[in-house]
Protein backbone atom coordinates (compact mmCIF):
# COMPACT_ATOMS: atom_id res chain seq x y z
CA UNK A 1 0.00 0.00 0.00
CA UNK A 2 1.18 3.61 -0.76
CA UNK A 3 0.05 6.59 0.79
CA UNK A 4 -1.27 7.28 -2.60
CA UNK A 5 -3.47 4.35 -2.80
CA UNK A 6 -5.58 4.74 0.39
CA UNK A 7 -4.37 6.54 3.97
CA UNK A 8 -5.95 5.67 6.88
CA UNK A 9 -5.59 7.56 10.05
CA UNK A 10 -6.88 7.86 13.48
CA UNK A 11 -9.74 10.55 13.30
CA UNK A 12 -12.00 11.13 16.34
CA UNK A 13 -15.42 9.54 16.45
CA UNK A 14 -18.18 11.58 14.78
CA UNK A 15 -20.91 8.96 15.38
CA UNK A 16 -20.58 5.29 14.80
CA UNK A 17 -22.11 3.48 12.04
CA UNK A 18 -23.34 0.08 11.74
CA UNK A 19 -25.05 -2.42 9.69
CA UNK A 20 -27.37 -3.59 10.99
CA UNK A 21 -29.88 -4.11 8.20
CA UNK A 22 -30.45 -3.63 4.92
CA UNK A 23 -31.95 -0.19 5.00
CA UNK A 24 -29.63 1.11 7.70
CA UNK A 25 -27.71 2.53 4.33
CA UNK A 26 -29.09 5.15 2.63
CA UNK A 27 -29.92 4.74 -1.90
CA UNK A 28 -26.91 6.82 -1.79
CA UNK A 29 -25.15 5.12 0.73
CA UNK A 30 -25.41 1.84 -0.85
CA UNK A 31 -24.27 3.15 -4.26
CA UNK A 32 -20.78 4.43 -2.37
CA UNK A 33 -20.19 1.14 -0.95
CA UNK A 34 -20.88 -0.43 -4.28
CA UNK A 35 -18.66 1.18 -6.15
CA UNK A 36 -15.93 0.82 -3.45
CA UNK A 37 -16.21 -2.88 -3.66
CA UNK A 38 -16.09 -2.39 -7.76
CA UNK A 39 -12.70 -0.15 -6.84
CA UNK A 40 -11.65 -2.70 -4.10
CA UNK A 41 -12.11 -5.52 -5.79
CA UNK A 42 -10.00 -4.36 -9.00
CA UNK A 43 -7.20 -3.86 -6.40
CA UNK A 44 -7.49 -5.49 -3.82
CA UNK A 45 -4.89 -4.43 -1.36
CA UNK A 46 -5.26 -0.58 -1.87
CA UNK A 47 -7.32 -0.08 0.82
CA UNK A 48 -6.36 -0.81 4.46
CA UNK A 49 -8.10 0.95 7.08
CA UNK A 50 -7.27 -1.95 9.90
CA UNK A 51 -3.19 -1.76 9.19
CA UNK A 52 -1.39 -0.34 11.64
CA UNK A 53 -0.79 3.29 10.71
CA UNK A 54 -4.54 3.35 9.84
CA UNK A 55 -7.31 3.13 12.46
CA UNK A 56 -4.78 2.05 14.80
CA UNK A 57 -6.92 -1.20 16.19
CA UNK A 58 -6.18 -4.13 13.54
CA UNK A 59 -8.09 -6.92 15.69
CA UNK A 60 -11.47 -7.34 14.40
CA UNK A 61 -13.99 -10.02 15.89
CA UNK A 62 -15.90 -11.98 14.27
CA UNK A 63 -18.22 -14.11 16.19
CA UNK A 64 -20.32 -17.34 14.95
CA UNK A 65 -23.23 -18.52 17.18
CA UNK A 66 -24.24 -20.09 14.09
CA UNK A 67 -21.96 -22.29 11.69
CA UNK A 68 -20.58 -20.89 8.85
CA UNK A 69 -18.76 -21.65 5.47
CA UNK A 70 -18.62 -18.41 3.16
CA UNK A 71 -19.27 -15.68 5.71
CA UNK A 72 -16.64 -17.29 7.64
CA UNK A 73 -14.38 -17.41 4.72
CA UNK A 74 -14.95 -14.28 3.35
CA UNK A 75 -15.07 -11.94 6.76
CA UNK A 76 -11.50 -13.38 7.50
CA UNK A 77 -9.64 -13.32 4.34
CA UNK A 78 -11.39 -9.37 3.82
CA UNK A 79 -10.54 -8.35 7.51
CA UNK A 80 -6.40 -9.77 6.28
CA UNK A 81 -6.61 -8.28 3.09
CA UNK A 82 -7.57 -4.55 4.75
CA UNK A 83 -4.17 -4.75 7.01
CA UNK A 84 -6.08 -6.61 10.28
CA UNK A 85 -6.78 -9.62 12.29
CA UNK A 86 -9.53 -11.62 12.63
CA UNK A 87 -10.35 -13.34 15.93
CA UNK A 88 -13.11 -15.75 14.64
CA UNK A 89 -14.89 -16.43 17.97
CA UNK A 90 -17.07 -20.02 17.07
CA UNK A 91 -19.93 -21.39 18.85
CA UNK A 92 -20.29 -22.31 21.97
CA UNK A 93 -16.40 -20.32 22.38
CA UNK A 94 -18.21 -17.08 23.89
CA UNK A 95 -20.68 -16.58 26.85
CA UNK A 96 -22.87 -13.85 24.61
CA UNK A 97 -26.19 -13.44 26.32
CA UNK A 98 -25.86 -16.48 28.73
CA UNK A 99 -23.04 -15.46 31.36
CA UNK A 100 -22.84 -11.93 30.23
CA UNK A 101 -25.08 -9.88 28.46
CA UNK A 102 -25.00 -8.69 25.53
CA UNK A 103 -24.70 -4.83 26.45
CA UNK A 104 -21.62 -5.81 28.71
CA UNK A 105 -20.02 -7.48 25.67
CA UNK A 106 -20.28 -4.67 24.06
CA UNK A 107 -18.60 -2.43 26.08
CA UNK A 108 -15.91 -4.93 26.80
CA UNK A 109 -15.04 -5.75 22.89
CA UNK A 110 -15.46 -1.85 21.75
CA UNK A 111 -12.20 -0.91 23.72
CA UNK A 112 -10.11 -4.20 21.85
CA UNK A 113 -11.12 -4.42 18.76
CA UNK A 114 -11.77 -1.52 15.36
CA UNK A 115 -15.01 -3.84 14.52
CA UNK A 116 -17.74 -6.45 15.60
CA UNK A 117 -19.10 -8.75 13.50
CA UNK A 118 -21.11 -11.23 14.61
CA UNK A 119 -23.62 -13.60 13.01
CA UNK A 120 -26.86 -14.42 15.29
CA UNK A 121 -29.93 -15.73 15.90
CA UNK A 122 -32.11 -12.38 17.69
CA UNK A 123 -32.21 -8.94 15.78
CA UNK A 124 -32.59 -7.72 18.99
CA UNK A 125 -29.24 -9.39 20.15
CA UNK A 126 -27.24 -7.06 17.45
CA UNK A 127 -29.41 -4.17 18.23
CA UNK A 128 -28.32 -4.35 21.95
CA UNK A 129 -24.84 -4.18 20.73
CA UNK A 130 -24.61 -1.75 18.65
CA UNK A 131 -26.47 0.97 20.64
CA UNK A 132 -23.63 0.33 23.19
CA UNK A 133 -20.63 -0.02 21.18
CA UNK A 134 -18.46 2.69 19.57
CA UNK A 135 -17.26 0.96 16.79
CA UNK A 136 -19.49 -0.83 14.26
CA UNK A 137 -21.17 -3.71 14.46
CA UNK A 138 -22.07 -5.83 11.61
CA UNK A 139 -25.02 -8.13 11.08
CA UNK A 140 -23.23 -11.05 9.23
CA UNK A 141 -26.75 -12.61 9.47
CA UNK A 142 -29.53 -13.29 11.64
CA UNK A 143 -33.20 -14.98 12.16
CA UNK A 144 -34.69 -11.77 10.43
CA UNK A 145 -32.15 -10.40 7.82
CA UNK A 146 -28.93 -10.88 5.63
CA UNK A 147 -27.72 -7.68 4.68
CA UNK A 148 -24.03 -8.52 4.17
CA UNK A 149 -25.13 -11.33 1.32
CA UNK A 150 -27.60 -8.60 -0.83
CA UNK A 151 -24.87 -6.61 -0.86
CA UNK A 152 -22.90 -8.98 -2.65
CA UNK A 153 -25.93 -9.88 -4.79
CA UNK A 154 -26.27 -6.74 -5.50
CA UNK A 155 -22.77 -6.22 -6.81
CA UNK A 156 -22.89 -9.11 -8.96
CA UNK A 157 -25.86 -8.23 -10.51
CA UNK A 158 -24.66 -4.32 -11.60
CA UNK A 159 -20.96 -6.53 -12.61
CA UNK A 160 -23.27 -8.30 -15.30
CA UNK A 161 -25.93 -5.83 -15.91
CA UNK A 162 -24.41 -2.40 -15.99
CA UNK A 163 -27.22 -1.16 -13.31
CA UNK A 164 -29.25 -1.89 -10.77
CA UNK A 165 -31.84 0.93 -10.79
CA UNK A 166 -35.24 -0.48 -12.65
CA UNK A 167 -34.69 -3.89 -13.30
CA UNK A 168 -36.95 -6.60 -12.06
CA UNK A 169 -35.81 -8.91 -9.20
CA UNK A 170 -37.89 -12.38 -8.66
CA UNK A 171 -37.47 -14.13 -5.00
CA UNK A 172 -39.36 -17.55 -5.04
CA UNK A 173 -39.79 -19.86 -2.01
CA UNK A 174 -39.89 -19.67 1.85
CA UNK A 175 -40.65 -15.80 1.44
CA UNK A 176 -40.77 -15.26 5.30
CA UNK A 177 -37.05 -15.63 5.64
CA UNK A 178 -34.17 -13.11 6.27
CA UNK A 179 -33.27 -13.43 2.48
CA UNK A 180 -36.77 -12.48 1.26
CA UNK A 181 -36.72 -9.34 3.67
CA UNK A 182 -33.24 -8.21 2.88
CA UNK A 183 -34.12 -8.76 -1.05
CA UNK A 184 -37.19 -6.85 -0.64
CA UNK A 185 -35.44 -3.99 1.96
CA UNK A 186 -31.83 -3.58 -0.14
CA UNK A 187 -33.80 -4.30 -3.70
CA UNK A 188 -35.95 -1.02 -3.24
CA UNK A 189 -33.34 0.86 -1.88
CA UNK A 190 -31.45 0.46 -5.49
CA UNK A 191 -34.30 1.62 -7.30
CA UNK A 192 -35.08 -2.12 -8.16
CA UNK A 193 -38.88 -3.51 -8.85
CA UNK A 194 -38.52 -6.83 -6.63
CA UNK A 195 -40.88 -9.80 -6.39
CA UNK A 196 -41.87 -12.16 -4.00
CA UNK A 197 -43.75 -14.99 -4.09
CA UNK A 198 -44.06 -17.85 -1.73
CA UNK A 199 -46.87 -19.90 -0.23
CA UNK A 200 -49.76 -18.39 2.41
CA UNK A 201 -48.46 -18.32 5.55
CA UNK A 202 -44.88 -18.09 4.71
CA UNK A 203 -44.73 -14.45 3.11
CA UNK A 204 -43.00 -11.58 4.41
CA UNK A 205 -44.60 -9.37 7.53
CA UNK A 206 -46.69 -6.41 7.05
CA UNK A 207 -43.97 -4.61 8.74
CA UNK A 208 -41.00 -5.27 6.12
CA UNK A 209 -43.38 -5.30 3.57
CA UNK A 210 -44.02 -1.34 4.91
CA UNK A 211 -40.41 -0.20 5.07
CA UNK A 212 -39.85 -1.25 1.79
CA UNK A 213 -42.50 0.14 -0.20
CA UNK A 214 -41.55 3.28 1.75
CA UNK A 215 -37.48 2.87 0.88
CA UNK A 216 -39.28 2.05 -2.96
CA UNK A 217 -41.12 5.22 -3.14
CA UNK A 218 -38.01 7.64 -2.50
CA UNK A 219 -36.05 5.53 -5.81
CA UNK A 220 -38.59 4.95 -7.97
CA UNK A 221 -38.75 0.92 -7.28
CA UNK A 222 -41.64 -1.05 -6.23
CA UNK A 223 -42.93 -4.33 -4.19
CA UNK A 224 -45.02 -7.24 -5.34
CA UNK A 225 -45.61 -9.66 -2.91
CA UNK A 226 -47.88 -12.15 -4.14
CA UNK A 227 -48.88 -16.16 -3.65
CA UNK A 228 -48.68 -16.43 -7.50
CA UNK A 229 -44.96 -17.74 -8.32
CA UNK A 230 -45.46 -17.01 -12.58
CA UNK A 231 -46.73 -13.77 -11.56
CA UNK A 232 -43.63 -12.94 -9.81
CA UNK A 233 -40.87 -14.63 -12.50
CA UNK A 234 -42.76 -13.04 -15.96
CA UNK A 235 -40.11 -11.21 -17.56
CA UNK A 236 -37.61 -11.04 -14.42
CA UNK A 237 -33.93 -9.68 -14.83
CA UNK A 238 -33.05 -11.60 -11.95
CA UNK A 239 -34.23 -14.65 -10.14
CA UNK A 240 -33.56 -15.71 -6.79
CA UNK A 241 -33.84 -18.52 -4.30
CA UNK A 242 -32.67 -20.19 -1.09
CA UNK A 243 -32.76 -23.69 0.82
CA UNK A 244 -36.55 -24.12 1.69
CA UNK A 245 -35.02 -26.27 5.36
CA UNK A 246 -32.48 -23.62 6.98
CA UNK A 247 -30.94 -24.38 10.48
CA UNK A 248 -33.30 -25.62 13.03
CA UNK A 249 -35.67 -26.58 10.43
CA UNK A 250 -34.49 -30.04 9.79
CA UNK A 251 -37.98 -31.42 11.38
CA UNK A 252 -40.31 -29.68 9.13
CA UNK A 253 -38.28 -30.70 6.02
CA UNK A 254 -40.55 -33.24 4.42
CA UNK A 255 -43.69 -31.02 4.87
CA UNK A 256 -41.81 -28.07 3.72
CA UNK A 257 -40.79 -29.65 0.49
CA UNK A 258 -44.24 -30.63 -0.67
CA UNK A 259 -45.56 -26.74 0.26
CA UNK A 260 -42.40 -25.17 -1.74
CA UNK A 261 -42.47 -27.35 -4.36
CA UNK A 262 -44.34 -25.01 -7.06
CA UNK A 263 -41.80 -21.99 -6.17
CA UNK A 264 -38.92 -23.91 -7.82
CA UNK A 265 -36.51 -22.70 -9.69
CA UNK A 266 -36.22 -24.50 -12.50
CA UNK A 267 -36.26 -24.69 -16.40
CA UNK A 268 -39.43 -24.27 -16.68
CA UNK A 269 -39.59 -21.36 -14.09
CA UNK A 270 -36.91 -19.64 -16.62
CA UNK A 271 -39.07 -19.91 -19.65
CA UNK A 272 -41.03 -17.20 -17.69
CA UNK A 273 -38.31 -14.82 -16.93
CA UNK A 274 -36.62 -11.89 -19.21
CA UNK A 275 -34.66 -14.36 -21.77
CA UNK A 276 -31.14 -13.13 -20.41
CA UNK A 277 -31.94 -13.19 -17.26
CA UNK A 278 -29.47 -14.19 -14.37
CA UNK A 279 -30.07 -17.08 -11.15
CA UNK A 280 -28.74 -15.75 -7.65
CA UNK A 281 -28.49 -18.37 -4.76
CA UNK A 282 -26.72 -17.31 -1.48
CA UNK A 283 -25.94 -21.26 -0.92
CA UNK A 284 -25.86 -23.43 0.63
CA UNK A 285 -27.82 -25.12 -2.62
CA UNK A 286 -29.56 -28.54 -2.72
CA UNK A 287 -30.04 -29.36 -6.03
CA UNK A 288 -33.51 -30.97 -7.39
CA UNK A 289 -35.19 -29.04 -4.33
CA UNK A 290 -35.76 -24.99 -4.65
CA UNK A 291 -33.45 -24.95 -7.59
CA UNK A 292 -32.46 -27.49 -10.52
CA UNK A 293 -28.58 -28.52 -11.21
CA UNK A 294 -29.36 -27.27 -14.93
CA UNK A 295 -30.07 -23.64 -13.74
CA UNK A 296 -27.46 -23.20 -11.15
CA UNK A 297 -24.64 -24.81 -13.51
CA UNK A 298 -25.87 -23.77 -16.24
CA UNK A 299 -25.29 -20.58 -18.26
CA UNK A 300 -27.78 -17.63 -16.53
CA UNK A 301 -26.18 -19.19 -13.06
CA UNK A 302 -24.03 -16.19 -10.82
CA UNK A 303 -23.73 -18.08 -8.27
CA UNK A 304 -20.14 -18.45 -8.00
CA UNK A 305 -19.98 -14.97 -8.71
CA UNK A 306 -22.03 -14.19 -6.13
CA UNK A 307 -20.21 -16.28 -3.53
CA UNK A 308 -17.07 -14.49 -4.05
CA UNK A 309 -18.32 -11.12 -4.40
CA UNK A 310 -19.04 -11.65 -0.40
CA UNK A 311 -15.42 -11.20 0.02
CA UNK A 312 -15.04 -7.99 -2.52
CA UNK A 313 -18.95 -6.12 -0.65
CA UNK A 314 -17.78 -7.13 2.74
CA UNK A 315 -14.22 -5.68 2.61
CA UNK A 316 -15.78 -2.40 0.91
CA UNK A 317 -18.84 -2.47 4.22
CA UNK A 318 -15.97 -2.56 6.92
CA UNK A 319 -13.98 0.04 4.92
CA UNK A 320 -16.90 2.44 4.49
CA UNK A 321 -18.30 1.69 8.01
CA UNK A 322 -14.88 2.81 9.40
CA UNK A 323 -14.37 5.95 7.58
CA UNK A 324 -18.08 6.93 8.10
CA UNK A 325 -17.39 6.63 12.00
CA UNK A 326 -14.58 9.00 11.66
CA UNK A 327 -12.54 5.46 13.19
CA UNK A 328 -10.05 5.71 9.66
CA UNK A 329 -9.97 7.62 6.39
CA UNK A 330 -10.32 5.63 3.14
CA UNK A 331 -9.41 7.85 0.12
CA UNK A 332 -12.16 8.23 -2.43
CA UNK A 333 -14.85 8.88 -0.20
CA UNK A 334 -15.94 11.91 0.71
CA UNK A 335 -15.25 13.51 3.84
CA UNK A 336 -17.86 12.99 6.77
CA UNK A 337 -18.74 16.77 6.45
CA UNK A 338 -19.91 16.17 2.99
CA UNK A 339 -22.88 14.62 1.30
CA UNK A 340 -22.86 10.75 1.78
Amino acid sequence: MTPTETSATIAPTTGTRHFLKDTDLSPAEQAEVLGLAARMKAAPYSVQPFAAEGSGRKTVAVIFDKTSTRTRVSFATGVADLGGNALVINPGEAQIGHKESVEDTAKVLERMVSTIVWRTGAHSGLVAMAANSRVPVINALCDDYHPCQLLADLLTIKEHKGSLQGLTMSYLGDSANNMANSYLLAGVTAGMHVRIAGPVGYLPSAAVIAEAEERAAETGGSVLVTVDAAEALLGADVVATDTWVSMGQEEEKAARLSLFRDYAVDEAAMKLAAPDAVVLHCLPAYRGYEIAAEVIDGPQSLVWDEAENRLHAQKALMAWLMHRSGLAVVDGLPPLSGPA
